[in-house]
């Protein structure tokens, strides 16, 4: 019986697992931060809702992952303060970002955030980190489709020139 047999939570992570759940994990608690501090300046109650969902989800992300991190004798890298509440109309105008600006970020990040997911578990030789990622990924898809269906119903999305001529068969 190999090293990599049988319960793939006795088996040791390799160092591409270990270096893109450490980084994940890094990203993912600057994006908690970042993600309150974007709460404070919507006023969009939908945006908001779904900018709580995001939180929801990345919390969670970060306990399964430093979970999996300290499990494996790996230190955890630092998390920033969390951001304290503030007042929308306390930001000045100009020092706020609009609605449209934070939805088109956060879009972006869970963009970004599948393709990172998918990184991981197509280097991944143990199951439970592959699951784990794999889990991650179908989250943020859901997440990511609730984001397209209200920037296109609030009128935010600004899509890529449309192609709207097909060619004619010969």
């Amino acid at each position: 019986m190999g090293i990599l047999n049988g319960n793939p939570q006795n088996e040791p992570m390799h160092y591409g697992e270990v270096f893109g759940t450490w980084t994940y994990l890094t990203v993912e608690k600057g994006l908690y931060a970042g993600y309150q501090a974007f709460a404070n300046h919507t006023g969009d109650d939908d945006l908001k809702k779904l900018i709580e969902e995001a939180l929801q989800g990345l919390k969670q992300e970060i306990s399964q992952t430093e979970e999996l991190l300290k499990a494996n004798g790996v230190g955890l890298p630092p998390s920033p303060p969390d951001r304290p509440t503030a007042d929308l109309e306390s930001i000045p105008v100009g020092a706020r970002f609009t609605d449209p600006e934070i939805s088109a970020a956060i879009s972006k990040d869970i963009a970004a955030g599948l393709v990172t997911c998918s990184q991981i578990i197509g280097q991944c030789i143990r199951e439970d980190v592959a699951l784990m990622f794999g889990q991650f990924h179908t989250a943020k898809a859901l997440l990511g489709a609730k984001f397209l269906k209200l920037n296109k119903e609030k009128g935010w999305l600004i899509p890529p020139p449309l192609h709207l001529q097909v060619p004619e068969n010969n």
